[in-house]
């Protein structure tokens, strides 16, 4: 998402007015978030007073919450659309030159475009019908006012897909020109809406190969499907809403920014330094400082490649000090970097709780985020088994044992450490909701890097973080809302009922159910992000778990630890992508060094599999019976 490296695109507009829209859209969404940190705090803060008897709430904050979560999603959208830096499924411009990669951008974006400009046609046609029958927020605050943004955001989003097209206006009015015949022909062939369904999906394969962004083809195969099923394409906007408002995903974005704060501040030299005094003169040291350190950045970050970036190059010297070669210390590198996603509280976990719940099964974030306790840290053992395994022989340790510094970093780094505490213990001891506990997560680490180490000044450093937070989450809103287009039509299609219809006719036994399972996510981890993985694969396969008995949570970590495979898995592998990037390597040098490590991280996925006690027992302590 936001975490990719800077594309060739050409910079946006430097003039007086582009800069004035640019600062603009940078102070309302960081006014967003920031109202969205503070709501949920009113709420807890107001459940605190009444102890006392004194009552005091903001009327309809958690509704105006949730609302702000869309209002966060679009304009970051519209911001990492700005800043070209909306996730791709294809990495083929990468290899392309001159005039081939002027076309494939080219025609990508064209598609792209062609895509959002009808998902702006159908949030405007939801946007009426919402103004036939209005309702408010709250008092005063009507809710088409916030749902307006979805149709201004995507055409925003498709002037800037053209602007980056090509670094010249003729190739711009060019893909506009692509992009208009595109919407025109499928909107007036004579020709069947049957018949037109395989050649527009074409057409936008074709497209995602080329480098259209995964929003647009996921919103693209959403629009083809329901389109040609001569069904109206608002309900593609319906869904986006109904997801983005949902009352538990303002955590994505506010456990997110806690991330942020931790990665833009000094936190990635405190906490390397920690881990290297304490474990680094051990034998596998440098290994094991790798994986905790990564494992600890990515459970906030999200799985963004953001720990890649964030501590690459302050490992990369700790490996090779200890003699591992460059190739073994680029290949656990890049596979630790995604460590964390089964750790709370990171993003994956929460999605497949609130996609899960929507399936009619019994699934909750507290669940899923005890759940993911041992498998994460039997990956990370794996990790680190692995490391000391290939270890060369007389390789020094990282550092000699040092109690005083050891016991000065562990002080240095003392607030830092305590993130997880507060986190889940705001969450598990029951003084706030989840989403309370998410904002008082990202008010503690804002307070911790800005007042406490002084690492990020509030004027220079705020909007700043904030955006880059933006960015992440703007580009996964868009994703997920637009996916779950996709997946409205395949239920109402009853494509589950057909799968589960199947599978009782060829599959007899769990452990059978359970091997084409992994097989079959690790075609979806070689293909999708783990976030419109999720929105699009798990509704199919939640019926059929509850067909073999398989415990939701236990499904759920399953899934996502085949789904955190694929990000050392070509063509999509965002870790290969981002390794190449910061470490100046070619693609095919990182993909042989992370070999390896797909193969520990594959015995992992295998364990946790079929011990499924390693994943419910936790969550069984939490809701005894059962979750």
């Amino acid at each position: 998402m936001s975490s990719s490296p800077p594309t060739d695109a050409p910079p946006p507009a430097r003039t007086p007015l582009f800069r004035w829209l640019h600062a603009g859209e940078n102070w309302l969404v960081t006014l967003a978030l920031t109202v969205m940190v503070l709501l949920p705090l009113t709420e807890a803060l107001g459940r605190w007073l009444m102890r006392f008897n004194l009552h005091w709430s903001v009327p309809g904050a958690i509704d105006l919450t949730r609302h702000l979560t869309l209002v966060v999603g679009m304009i970051g959208g519209m911001i990492a659309a700005r800043e070209a830096r909306l996730l791709s499924l294809s990495t083929l411009t990468t290899f392309l030159r001159g005039r081939w990669l002027s076309f494939a951008k080219v025609f990508g974006s064209a598609a792209a475009i062609a895509v959002t400009g009808y998902l702006a046609i159908a949030s405007a046609q939801y946007v009426r019908l919402e103004l036939e029958f209005p309702q408010e927020i709250i008092r005063g605050v009507p809710r088409w006012g916030i749902e307006l943004l979805m149709p201004i955001g995507f055409a925003i989003v498709a002037c800037r897909l053209c602007w980056h097209a090509a670094p010249t206006w003729r190739g711009r009015i060019v893909t506009g020109i692509l992009a208009a015949v595109i919407m025109a022909l499928l909107h007036w062939l004579p020709v069947t809406l049957e018949h037109m369904r395989w050649p527009a999906l074409a057409l936008l394969g074709v497209a995602t190969v080329f480098g259209a962004p995964v929003f647009a083809t996921l919103g693209g195969a959403a629009l083809i499907l329901w389109w040609t099923n001569g069904e109206p394409i608002s309900a593609i906007p319906i869904s986006q809403y109904t997801l983005t408002t949902d009352p538990f995903l303002p955590t994505l974005p506010l456990f997110t920014l806690a991330g942020y704060f931790l990665a833009e501040g000094g936190a990635s030299r405190r906490l390397v330094r920690v881990f290297n005094a304490w474990v680094g003169g051990l034998r596998g040291g440098p290994v094991i400082v790798t994986a905790l350190a990564c494992a600890f950045f990515t459970s906030f970050t999200g799985a963004s490649g953001v720990t890649i970036l964030a501590l690459g190059g302050l490992l990369m010297p700790v490996l090779l000090s200890a003699r591992y070669t460059e190739r073994q210390s680029l290949g656990l590198l890049t596979g630790a970097g995604s460590l964390g996603l089964l750790f709370p509280p990171c993003l994956p976990l929460i999605l497949y709780a609130i996609i899960a719940t929507q399936q009619k099964v019994s699934v909750s974030i507290e669940q899923m985020f005890l759940g993911g306790l041992l498998p994460g840290l039997i990956l990370v053992v794996l990790t680190i088994g692995w490391g000391m395994w290939v270890q060369p022989r007389g390789a020094t340790a990282g550092v000699k044992f040092d109690g005083r510094e050891a016991w000065r970093a562990l002080w240095d780094a003392k607030w830092e450490l305590a993130l997880p505490v507060v986190a889940l213990g705001a969450m598990f001891s029951g003084w706030a909701t989840t989403v309370e506990a998410a904002a008082l997560t990202a008010l503690y680490a804002f307070i911790v890097e800005t007042f406490v180490y002084r690492d990020l000044g509030l004027r220079k450093d705020f909007v700043r973080v904030v955006v880059e937070c933006v960015l992440l989450i703007g580009g996964v809103l868009l994703i997920l809302g637009v996916a779950l287009g996709l997946t409205k039509f395949l239920v109402d299609a009853e494509v589950p009922s057909l799968a589960v219809d199947w599978a009782k006719q060829h599959i007899h036994e769990p452990w059978q159910f359970l091997l084409l399972l992994n097989l079959f996510l690790l075609v979806v981890g070689c293909l999708m992000d783990v976030y419109s993985a999720t929105v699009v694969v798990v509704p199919l396969i939640v019926p059929l778990g509850v067909v073999y008995g398989i415990n939701p949570v236990h499904l759920g970590i399953i899934f996502l630890a085949n789904l955190e495979l694929g990000y050392l898995t070509p063509p999509v592998g965002m870790n290969l992508f981002l390794s190449s990037y910061r470490f100046n390597k070619p693609m095919p040098e990182v993909i042989r060094a992370s070999l390896p490590m797909l193969g520990v991280l594959l015995i992992g996925v295998i364990l946790i599999t079929y011990i499924p006690a390693m994943t419910t027992m936790l969550p069984g302590l939490l809701n005894r019976g059962g979750p």
